[in-house]
């Protein structure tokens, strides 16, 4: 994987929207910050977070965390949780294990093609030249 020049972190990349202040969003980010793990592969300017509550400390509130990454579709993690504090880690894990999920089903799990086509060309290569074939100079040898 090619390192990306400016990797997206949770601190530059999330927005806070409906149920929370600006005031909230420091805490916010200190609670996904295990997040920048996952997200440092990608660019930062590709990439947001956005983090909203509907009903806050109310009875059936609910917390959602949308997750936009250039070239990807979009997710989206919610949690009913009554608790903030445990809705916010539940939606952070959601995330977290979703974007998991993306990148394995992204990436091929085994690149047959290439090691096929690299391998013979290699073998190709030493047999062809009867310095570097042993059984070859045996039998010339003889």
């Amino acid at each position: 994987m090619s390192a990306v020049a400016n990797p997206a972190t949770v601190a530059e990349c999330l927005r806070v929207g409906a149920g929370f202040s600006q005031g909230d969003r420091n805490w916010i980010a200190e609670q996904f910050a295990t997040l920048d793990a996952r997200l440092a592969g990608f660019h930062a300017d590709a990439t947001e977070l956005e983090v909203s509550v509907k009903d806050r400390e109310a009875k059936g509130q609910k917390v959602t965390l949308e997750c936009w990454i250039a070239g990807r579709q979009k997710i989206v993690t919610t949690s009913a949780e009554e608790d903030l504090h445990a809705a916010l880690n539940d939606v952070r894990d959601d995330l977290r294990r979703r974007l998991n999920d993306a990148k394995t089903k992204q990436e091929p799990r085994h690149n047959k093609h290439l090691r096929d086509v690299s391998q013979p060309a290699a073998e190709a290569e030493t047999q062809t030249d009867p310095d570097t074939d042993p059984a070859r100079a045996e039998a010339e040898t003889v």
